[in-house]
């Protein structure tokens, strides 16, 4: 199971639901996919197919909405 977080023009930004417990979010579009570190800061950890423009564009996107994804991770993992 992946729950979508959130979405925003092309990008959907989910968990996946058995993975690791550092906090993280993977996000993915029609052009490729990427996965960024929330702690301690949002750091990119991979990405396949998006190009520098759109990574940096997502990291912003992230960094904007962090507080609600980590709200979102605790609710999703009871934490």
């Amino acid at each position: 199971m992946s729950p979508t977080v959130f979405r925003i023009g092309q990008y959907r930004f989910f968990f996946f639901s058995r993975e690791e417990n550092r906090k993280h979010i993977h996000v993915v579009s029609g052009d490729g996919e990427a996965k960024y570190w929330l702690e301690p800061d949002v750091e990119l950890s991979t990405s396949d197919g998006l190009n520098r423009k759109q990574l940096n564009k997502l990291q912003h996107l992230i960094e904007e909405k962090k507080d609600e994804i980590c709200k979102k991770w605790d609710e999703y993992f009871k934490r």
